[in-house]
């Protein structure tokens, strides 16, 4: 089976192409490095010749609220319209848990008008809602930091390693597509403001934490549960510890 992975040089790309491509599958890696763009539409038509799956995890160069949007629309328009000309017979995006509850923060507004592309297109699909990635942690703290002060919500944040993600997008890819929106999570509901404590003091970090009920996640304030999944999402199994201890030790 041919799968075209649209962002396959990015951090999920590579491992799901890789996840792929050991059982056998022909899975390519589509980026504008490798001339594919669906900005422009470069490249397009030719990748997408003879694929049955085409999975997006494609990312914006620019989280500025209008150029995300953009990116984002535009993307979705121009692959979604190639795959309908190539017979393209599921498509496959990821996105993020929690996406259509945060209008404040335009990069979830980019994801949610995403989604409402894929879903008024004539190609079958599955969306593939994340939690907020591990990996993304340094990003939180750094994002909140004022001096050596880091200002955090209280609210659950339910992280998951993006081997995790790439492990539940592979299963994705070879199921038939629902025409409809699965959610992956980590195991663990942690508070935000104590999951960066955790992060800070195990990197030797000497930034202090401070709780604010007030503040803003990328620009949206936190409800208790604006970031963690409904009761019947697939429930991934790397713990947030786990993967820190293995993430210091290989430094």
């Amino acid at each position: 089976m041919k799968i075209v992975v649209i962002g396959g040089s990015g951090l999920i790309g590579k491992k799901l192409v890789k996840n792929l491509v050991e059982p056998g599958h022909q899975a390519v890696a589509a980026s504008p490095r490798t001339g594919v763009n669906t900005i422009t539409g470069e490249g397009l038509a030719e990748v997408l010749a003879g694929a049955q799956v085409v999975v997006d995890v494609a990312n914006a160069p620019s989280w500025e609220d209008k150029a995300v949007l953009e990116f984002f629309e535009t993307s979705a328009h121009n692959l979604l319209a190639a795959e309908a000309a190539a017979g393209v017979g599921h498509h496959i995006a990821l996105s993020i848990v929690g996406a259509e509850r945060l209008p404040e923060n335009g990069y979830f507004r980019a994801k949610v008008a995403q989604e409402n592309l894929i879903k008024a297109s004539k190609v079958p699909y599955t969306i593939l809602r994340a939690t907020q990635f591990s990996e993304f942690v340094s990003g939180i703290a750094q994002e909140a930091t004022d001096g050596q002060t880091v200002r955090l919500s209280h609210a659950f944040i339910q992280p998951i390693v993006s081997d995790d993600v790439a492990a539940a997008l592979t299963d994705v890819t070879l199921a038939a597509p629902v025409n409809g929106t699965i959610e992956v999570g980590g195991p663990e509901q942690i508070h935000l403001d104590d999951l960066v404590r955790r992060f800070l003091s195990a990197t030797k970090d000497t930034r202090e934490v401070v709780t604010d009920v007030n503040a803003r996640y990328y620009g949206a304030v936190l409800s208790e549960h604006s970031l963690t999944t409904s009761a019947n999402a697939r429930i991934a199994p790397t713990r947030f510890e786990d993967w820190l201890s293995n993430s210091i030790a290989q430094k």
